[in-house]
């Protein structure tokens, strides 16, 4: 039993090898680009372009979620959550998240919209960790629609990821 748990362990990891995500338009620090307009703030609530590469063997459709761990409510907020994505697609563009689409889903985040909200920390509070991952799933979709909320998201999400990569991101006031 140990040698099969051991190589499960070895398999999973050259699964991932290699899967990265990155982005044009973030770095260590979020701008006003990134930033929601609404709840305090004032930015201009545009999601940045994300590529991703490598995905592992067997990989069928994408999602992608952006999480703020920081958040004073006790199970952090969800700013972007969305899947359904085609294997074929290795990239959403600046904006995406602003834009309806046939295909990609963009459920609710907790603002209680569909698509991208940015940050908005508590003013006078710490820089907040704002989490961009894609994941690579196992499935070609999700049978779920965009009134589906992110906690729901997640879960099916986590049932049928295959590999992830993450940027992480600040952003303070």
């Amino acid at each position: 039993m140990k040698k099969i748990f051991l190589g499960l362990i070895f398999s999973m990891g050259l699964f991932a090898q290699g899967f990265t995500l990155s982005s044009n338009d973030i770095s260590g620090q979020l701008s006003s680009d990134e930033v929601f307009n609404g709840f305090g703030c004032i930015g201009k609530n545009i999601s940045p372009e994300l590529s991703w590469k490598d995905a592992p063997k067997g990989t069928k459709s994408f999602a992608i979620t952006v999480y703020d761990p920081d958040a004073p409510t006790g199970s952090g907020w969800w700013h972007w959550v969305v899947f359904n994505i085609s294997k074929d697609k290795n990239t959403l563009e600046k904006g995406f998240g602003n834009k309806e689409s046939t295909n990609i889903v963009q459920s609710v985040t907790d603002y209680g919209i569909t698509g991208f909200g940015g940050a908005c920390p508590p003013l006078g509070d710490k820089a907040h960790r704002y989490v961009f991952t894609v994941y690579a799933l196992d499935v070609e979709s999700l049978d779920l629609d965009k009134k589906t909320n992110a906690a729901v998201v997640g879960f099916y999400v986590n049932s049928h990821t295959l590999a992830k990569s993450s940027i992480i991101a600040y952003y303070g006031r």
